[in-house]
C-alpha cells in the first residue's frame, strides 16, 4: 500500500513538474491553473449529472407510457372478450325469468349466472345504471320513446339490454326506453 501511495505522489510531482516545465511559474500561477483544471472538471461533472437527471426523466416517462399503454391494452383485450359473453349473459337473464318447474334445473341456471356475473366483477366490469336516471347518450341507447306526465324529463322508464362498462370505458350501452 505504501508502494501505491509513492506512485501516486510521484505521480502528481511529475505532473507538477511539467505544469512547471522549463519555465517556473509561482505559486499563485500555479493554484489559478489548478482552479482552472478543477472548474473545467466541474463543468464537464455538471454536464454529465444534468444528462443524468434528464436520462432519468426520459426513463421515468417511458415506464409511465409503459404501464399506461399496458393499461388499457388490458382494458381493450377484457373488453373484447366480455362484449362476447354479454349475450351469453343475456340469455341466461332470460332463461331465469322463463317459468321453470323443475328447482334444480333453476338452481343450476342460478348457480351458472351468478358465477358468470362474479367473473364480471373480479374484471372490473361494471353495470351502467338506467332505469328512473336521466337519459345520457353516453351510456344508453334510446329504442322507444313515450309521453309519460308522471315521469322526469328523459327518464329512463325501461330497460331491455343492459349495458357495461370497465374504467369508465363504456362495452356496451344500455338499451332503454325514455319518457318525455
Amino acid at each position: 500500500m505504501n508502494k501505491n501511495k509513492e506512485i501516486k505522489q510521484d505521480e502528481i510531482l511529475d505532473e507538477e513538474n511539467d505544469l512547471v516545465g522549463d519555465e517556473m511559474l509561482d505559486k499563485d500561477e500555479y493554484i489559478a491553473k489548478l482552479n482552472d483544471d478543477l472548474n473545467e472538471q466541474k463543468k464537464k461533472t455538471d454536464e454529465y449529472f444534468e444528462h443524468l437527471k434528464r436520462n432519468m426523466a426520459e426513463f421515468d416517462n417511458f415506464k409511465k407510457r409503459m404501464n399506461k399503454e399496458k393499461d388499457s391494452m388490458y382494458y381493450t383485450i377484457t373488453a373484447d372478450l366480455v362484449s362476447n359473453l354479454l349475450p351469453i349473459i343475456d340469455n341466461f337473464e332470460k332463461a331465469l325469468r322463463a317459468e321453470c318447474k323443475d328447482d334444480s334445473y333453476k338452481n343450476g341456471m342460478e348457480m351458472i349466472y351468478s358465477e358468470l356475473t362474479g367473473l364480471l366483477d373480479k374484471l372490473g366490469i361494471e353495470e351502467i345504471e338506467a332505469l328512473g336516471k336521466t337519459f345520457d347518450p353516453n351510456f344508453h341507447e334510446a329504442v322507444m320513446h313515450e309521453e309519460d306526465e308522471s315521469k322526469g324529463e328523459k327518464e329512463v322508464v325501461e330497460v331491455f339490454r343492459k349495458g357495461y362498462m370497465i374504467n369508465d370505458r363504456v362495452i356496451r350501452h344500455s338499451m332503454v326506453k325514455v319518457a318525455n
